[in-house]
């Protein structure tokens, strides 16, 4: 199980998923004048969304003997990682003025661990067709 890149890639989805909770995204002064941080916690669909994201990249590991539905698994993950890129990125026109914090790369490697355990497996499911060919 560990030996496959896919589960190393889905590995760094789940341990940046975390750290979104842990350190923002961005950070700036909102309209009403207070200062704030946006995190993975700073409203409920980030909250949920990146929960479901981490226990999603958390099963999708242990799926390893049933390639398709971890394929599936995977691509739904990089989905809903994309769509909490998207909640971020909507999430700033709140704030007045501020600037991305450099730990916002944790929420680009959910989706790019995502896309990559994606490509991964999709290239074990070849390589397995291949041999069933041989056959």
């Amino acid at each position: 199980m560990i030996q496959r890149q896919q589960t190393l890639w889905l590995l760094l989805s789940t341990v940046c998923a975390f750290l979104t909770y842990k350190f923002p995204f961005y950070t700036g002064q909102l309209k009403e004048g207070k200062y704030e941080e946006m995190d993975g916690a700073s409203n409920f669909f980030l909250l949920i969304l990146t929960a479901v994201s981490l226990l999603l990249s958390l099963i999708t590991i242990f799926l390893y003997k049933e390639r398709k539905k971890q394929l599936q698994f995977s691509i739904g993950g990089a989905v809903l990682a994309l769509i909490i890129l998207v909640i971020y990125f909507s999430g700033i026109s709140n704030y007045e003025k501020g600037s991305f914090s450099i730990t916002c790369l944790f929420a680009f490697a959910v989706l790019a661990g995502y896309i990559m355990a994606a490509r991964g497996i999709w290239k074990d499911e070849k390589l397995v067709k291949s041999l069933d060919k041989l056959r």
